[in-house]
């Protein structure tokens, strides 16, 4: 019986092997003789023979039809005796018409050097001048709150896609075909671009892709500062340094999967930390221990950590969504309606429709965002002793 597999990504990881797919997120560890198996299968031979040949050159009585079977539950296998095997299909890129051989240079050490400048400088700026460091009332630039509103909007927005579009052409740089999309952390709508296929690359690359948008965030904000300290202070040069300096804050918040958890992740080793530290975490609260014996040392050091950092995140940042976000929320929302409803004009329609869309339409997107990934999950929930009717095409 021979095996024909995906094309497959392949690097070293301590004492195992990384192999995949880039073209879909696919990714299995496996030991040494794994990868021999792996490559015997490749050359044509079928599972008996490569069985055979493990047993004579390394001595290990690998049962290779099981681990063809694991293989295949995990999508990286096409074939087995010429019949196709349902596997996940690859990832839809975004953009597709970038090709790798176009953005080489967005790995180049040259361009993370140029990139530097624009921070320093930034940071020079800020030492020899710090009043021209905007505090919240410069945001608040126009006596019109809907101007200010949509000025934050459409800066927040377009420096959100610049930072996705860092991590998207670093990836497709690398080989990997990127998606950008909408998704939820906690109680935030995000947008987030998939680069689960860089993982077989070098973790030079990696740490690009990773911190490509954070970096570009930086940058901007650098820009912003040394032209606000040889132009004077600006209000879009203000929004501009606020948001900036607000979103890279974001970014350490790594009990969430931010650029820096996966940078985190990365150098810690672990396959799945923020996956491993959930289960932890649920596993102590329901009294039982031993759920990291299947890990490696070093990575039950790191996910326990990480547990602790996580479950205390979670916690207080769901308290101040309760607390301080959706009470303030509903506020400004109460008090567009009233405005709507109050409005003698068009323009204090416009105005009121405005404000209520930049509150309302997020928070709409993020509850079909979330209703996709979780929807399914929630609708099998028993509740009051009935079964909830389950809803197609609930995940994403």
């Amino acid at each position: 019986m021979t095996v024909a597999f995906h094309p497959l990504g392949v690097r070293r990881d301590g004492d195992e092997w990384i192999v995949g797919r880039v073209d879909s997120g696919d990714f299995v560890a496996v030991p040494e003789e794994g990868l021999r198996a792996i490559r015997l299968l490749q050359d044509g031979m079928d599972v008996e023979e490569v069985e055979a040949r493990l047993l004579r050159e390394t001595g290990a009585d690998l049962d290779v039809a099981d681990f063809v079977a694991a293989l295949s539950e995990a999508g990286l296998v096409a074939e087995v005796g010429g019949r196709p095997v349902p596997s996940p299909p690859p990832l839809r890129p975004s953009l597709p018409w970038l090709r790798p051989r176009h953005l080489r240079w967005t790995l180049s050490p040259a361009l993370h050097l140029a990139l530097a400048v624009p921070i320093a400088a930034g940071a020079v700026c800020l030492a020899l001048r710090p009043s021209i460091f905007p505090d919240w009332e410069a945001a608040f630039w126009s006596d019109t709150g809907t101007v200010v509103l949509l000025t934050w909007a459409a800066i927040l927005w377009l420096t959100i896609g610049l930072h996705e579009l860092a991590h998207l052409v670093t990836a497709r740089a690398a080989g990997v075909p990127a998606r950008m999309s909408l998704g939820t952390r906690l109680q935030f709508l995000v947008a987030q671009t998939d680069v689960s296929g860089v993982w077989p690359a070098p973790r030079r690359v990696r740490v690009v892709v990773y911190l490509s948008g954070t970096v570009l965030d930086l940058a901007l904000c650098g820009v912003a500062v040394v032209w606000a300290y040889v132009a004077g202070p600006h209000p879009l040069t203000s929004l501009v340094i606020l948001i900036q300096l607000v979103r890279v804050a974001g970014q350490l918040l790594v009990f969430m999967r931010t650029d820096l958890y996966f940078l985190l992740q990365d150098l810690t080793g672990c396959r799945n930390l923020y996956g491993d530290g959930a289960a932890y975490v649920r596993h102590l609260l329901r009294g039982r221990r031993g759920s990291l014996a299947a890990l490696p040392p070093r990575e039950r050091r790191s996910v326990r950590v990480y547990a602790v950092l996580q479950a205390v995140g979670t916690v207080v940042c769901l308290a101040v969504a309760v607390l301080v976000t959706v009470p303030l929320m509903l506020t400004l929302v109460v008090r567009a309606v009233e405005s709507l409803l109050a409005a003698e004009d068009v323009a204090g329609v416009a105005d009121a429709l405005v404000v209520l869309a930049i509150i309302v339409v997020p928070d709409l997107l993020w509850a079909r965002v979330w209703w996709r990934r979780h929807g399914r999950r929630v609708a099998a929930v028993r509740w009051l002793g009935r079964w909830l009717p389950r809803r197609g095409g609930a995940t994403g």
